[in-house]
């Protein structure tokens, strides 16, 4: 029988924690103001609870699927080289979208090659191969440790669910070690549709910004047999410690060259819609997801001109060129919440709407749907918007209440 663990060895500790803390603190565990360094300290990822997985190790070949985001401790230590130190038989990593030491750009071709640090065996998901198949068979259990920003189109989520693929098809058990999603906060967006919209970047029939974490999101795809025939795979969860849906979390590591920072964590939602137009939002400048801008002064005052940064040289939108539009580095990264606001604000004021849409069946990918789209060429405003997706919107909520292994926020 395929089980379904939910972190056995520190369930316990962490409700007792959880309760404890709100206990000794019943405005500290919710208050988004605190001050990080006191967060941070509280708040405890499933990879630094090395006592609940190790001994789920013993004795046994493991992969694993990371990234630079796969850190121990305060030191930000690796989880490669602690799971090396521990003397865990580690046999191989799959790398996501940005490569393991997350220095890919957006898009790019990951390829099978070796960590250079430790001379790990690397490979990619990227489509299906007889490699994935012979190195998952080789092995007994896999470990999942990547950080989520906690939208849909962020495809280390697709990832997760490839690698439960595999591990149902070989019959492996998967670990996944929590970690807090950064826009915990909010569920918002249209739901995807139909298969027709499914793709890298919308791969499961959730909300835009759909208010999980990754383990969340693992017993959900379980939950809702989602993997293929509806299969189970044997799945722990090792859950965050002192955390839950309305507590403040600042990502210690960039999670990848185009988030830099919280406030473009934050933004990423609201500005990702951009992708599918020629409209700048910062790549190859030191702001990206924090400016927004195109070739036309009728967008605004405030002009950047794009160029190449590392890890964003060949997806830049207006490389070269002086931009116009709007500044928002300034901006409460903790007041930041999805919103259609800048693409309409755009879309009005382009002279020429008709260009807007540079690639719209990659916007309607990563809606999800593709009445947002027409809703936007019908001329609709936001509240109009919003009131189509609503009804699905709270379904998929009611959904999520299911699968939570946190106190929510609402």
């Amino acid at each position: 029988m395929k089980r379904i663990i939910v972190g056995c060895a520190v369930l316990a500790l962490f409700f007792t924690s959880c309760s404890a803390n709100n206990r000794q603190n019943t405005e500290g565990a919710v208050n988004v103001d605190s001050a990080m360094d006191t967060a941070r300290a509280e708040i405890l990822p499933g990879a630094d609870q090395l006592q609940a997985y190790l001994p789920l190790l013993k004795a046994k070949k493991v992969g694993l699927m990371g990234n630079q985001t796969s850190i121990v401790g305060a030191e930000k230590e690796h989880l490669v080289d602690v799971l090396f130190k521990e003397k865990v038989d580690l046999k191989f990593a799959f790398a996501p979208e940005h490569g393991f030491r997350g220095e890919v750009e957006r898009g790019e071709k990951v390829s099978n090659e070796v960590d250079t640090k430790t001379g790990l065996p690397l490979f990619t998901l990227y489509g299906g191969n007889e490699k994935q198949d012979s190195i998952v068979k080789s092995i007994d259990v896999m470990i999942f440790d990547l950080q989520d920003v906690g939208a849909r189109f962020y495809t280390y989520i697709t990832s997760l669910h490839r690698v439960m693929e595999l591990c149902v098809k070989h019959g492996k058990e998967l670990i996944v070690l929590d970690r807090p999603n950064p826009c915990g906060d909010q569920v918002d967006g249209p739901v995807r549709q139909d298969n027709k919209f499914k793709s890298n970047v919308s791969f499961h029939k959730i909300a835009m910004v759909h208010g999980l974490t990754v383990g969340e999101l693992a017993k959900m795809i379980n939950g809702e047999q989602w993997l293929e025939n509806g299969k189970q795979c044997a799945l722990t969860v090792i859950p965050v410690q002192h955390w839950d849906h309305k507590v403040r979390y600042e990502l210690p590591v960039v999670p990848s060259p185009s988030l830099p920072n919280h406030l473009s964590i934050r933004l990423y939602s609201s500005l990702c819609l951009f992708e599918a137009t020629d409209i700048s939002i910062g790549r190859g400048t030191d702001w990206p997801f924090q400016v927004i801008g195109y070739s036309d002064p009728v967008y605004g005052d405030f002009t950047f001109t794009p160029g190449e940064k590392s890890g964003m040289t060949k997806h830049v939108e207006g490389k070269g060129e002086m931009l116009y539009g709007v500044d928002l580095r300034k901006l409460d990264a903790d007041k930041q919440r999805f919103t259609l606001q800048y693409v309409l604000d755009f879309y009005k004021k382009m002279p020429d709407k008709g260009k807007f849409f540079a690639r719209p069946e990659f916007f309607d990918k990563l809606a999800g749907t593709d009445q947002l789209r027409k809703m936007i060429l019908a001329g609709k405003s936001e509240a109009e918007i919003r009131d189509s997706w609503k009804s699905d919107l709270a379904d998929y909520r009611v959904m999520r209440k299911k699968y939570l292994l946190y106190p929510d926020f609402e």
